[in-house]
């Protein structure tokens, strides 16, 4: 019974495919003002981004220990559209990431670059701490360990 168990898991959890969904700034923007309550932790990232790829488990880490305060982390990716279901969602399925996971689906990443702030340089990685309810959008052109990320949620 004990190995039926493990080959059940087993099948189930190769079978499990990650939801990665394209998402406007717009999308994102009606988003947050619905949860008003919740402080929303959005990590800019790519596949091919090195810091990107190495601060992703303190993203997961963050959510993970936030599970039950007003806390949602969404990482949203820049890499191309087309590299959708050859890259990305392979990328989300082999590091196990649980946290939801966006593409962004804008005509002019100029644009998108400007909206969600008017200092960003475009690089990565950058994240946007985000709570309409106390009225707090910061911005942060860097890379994360799990201890800074979890002193901007606390203060």
């Amino acid at each position: 019974m004990k190995y039926l168990l493990t080959a059940c898991f087993l099948i189930f959890g190769l079978t499990l495919k990650a939801q990665v969904k394209l998402l406007t700034l717009h999308e994102l923007e009606q988003r947050v003002t619905k949860g008003k309550d919740t402080t929303y932790v959005i990590n800019f990232w790519a596949t091919w981004c090195s810091p990107c790829v190495k601060e992703i488990p303190n993203f997961e880490k963050l959510q993970e220990a936030y599970s039950k305060k007003p806390l949602k982390v969404i990482l949203i990716s820049l890499d191309f559209k087309s590299k959708l279901k050859s890259v990305v969602i392979p990328f989300v399925n082999k590091h196990h990431i649980r946290s939801e996971v966006f593409l962004v689906n804008e005509p002019d990443q100029q644009v998108f670059i400007d909206r969600v702030n008017k200092q960003w340089s475009g690089a990565i990685p950058a994240t946007l701490i985000w709570n309409t309810g106390k009225n707090v959008r910061l911005f942060y052109e860097k890379a994360f360990s799990y201890q800074e990320l979890e002193h901007l949620v606390d203060n």
